[in-house]
């Protein structure tokens, strides 16, 4: 005897599914938080408002360096309209895999997760831009493509809802 279920998704449940970022598309190099951000490196990125559709550039100086379990990466960032903004992120790692970090702006804790190929990053995050301050989720998915280039790819959400994306690539 067969039965049917019916399965009903709530608005948060489907609304959940669209803030995650697709996992890269081809191969991929091998990838851990810590390789993806010892060192000096630079990069560039642009955030996409899903809104309207305005979109906002900037640059970055990266500085990664590791002590124990610990990793620090301070980050300067040039946005196009001439704002700069220091941000260092302190990540410990939280067991095989997994890591645990804070930033000035984040709201809480943010979630590392490796997986050999990628890195997944969650976190809440307060953004300061030119007309004030927003409470911001960020999913982002950060791989290797080819070496000397790192990619960060990221849903950005408000309240749940996407809202932006996000690219970075940085080049060592």
């Amino acid at each position: 005897m067969l039965t049917r279920r019916t399965f009903l998704l709530s608005p948060a449940a489907l609304a959940a599914c669209a803030t995650l970022p697709p996992d890269p598309a081809g191969d991929t190099l091998p990838m851990t938080l810590d390789s993806a951000f010892l060192g000096r490196s630079t990069g560039r990125g642009v955030f996409r408002n899903l809104i309207t559709g305005a979109e906002r550039r900037f640059t970055a100086a990266l500085d990664g360096r590791m002590s124990g379990d610990r990793l620090t990466v301070a980050e300067d960032f040039v946005y196009e309209d001439g704002q700069k903004d220091r941000l260092t992120w302190v990540f410990d790692r939280a067991g095989p895999g997994r890591w645990t970090g804070r930033r000035e702006d984040t709201v809480g804790t943010a979630e590392a997760v490796e997986d050999g190929r990628t890195v997944r990053l969650t976190y809440l995050a307060d953004f300061r831009a030119p007309g004030g301050v927003t409470r911001l989720g960020f999913a982002d998915i950060i791989w290797q493509p080819e070496p000397g280039l790192v990619v960060n790819e990221g849903v950005v959400t408000k309240g749940g809802i996407a809202v932006g994306k996000v690219r970075f690539e940085i080049r060592r």
